[in-house]
């Protein structure tokens, strides 16, 4: 006769997170939101198509203050006291993501805009012959 062996789970420990990193990526088609601690483990993300906007209403501002909502609603069990904001993209979804911390009155320590910029890069393609 086997004896079957019942393994405990282990309860998932809460840790308080103090300070977090808010990474708000805007393109033209979305808007994603990654939160993070200090160190870059993830703590809570979502973005405008996983809330179910499709098409051309993911790229809207209104998608992206309810992406940071949810985002920041799911991180709430960390007890974050405060935000430092990355912003990256040029889509309309930047802004909205700004304002929405500045609406809930929630402490944002420093704000930086990390869109990456070509110093000179790529050699443009040569022109049409019509």
């Amino acid at each position: 006769m086997a004896l079957k062996t019942i393994a405990k789970k282990k309860k998932k420990q809460i840790k308080d997170v103090r300070t977090a990193r808010v990474y708000v990526n805007s393109t033209f088609n979305n808007t994603i939101i990654s939160i993070t601690d200090d160190e870059g483990n993830n703590l809570s993300w979502s973005s405008a198509g996983h809330l179910g906007f499709k098409g051309a209403r993911k790229a809207t501002p209104y998608a992206a203050g309810q992406a940071t909502e949810n985002a920041l609603e799911k991180a709430k069990q960390y007890n974050i006291e405060n935000y430092k904001l990355f912003i990256c993209g040029i889509g309309p979804g930047r802004e909205a993501a700004i304002r929405f911390f500045q609406t809930k009155k929630l402490r944002v320590t420093f704000i930086k805009d990390t869109t990456p910029i070509p110093h000179n890069g790529c050699r443009p393609k040569k022109p049409r012959k019509v």
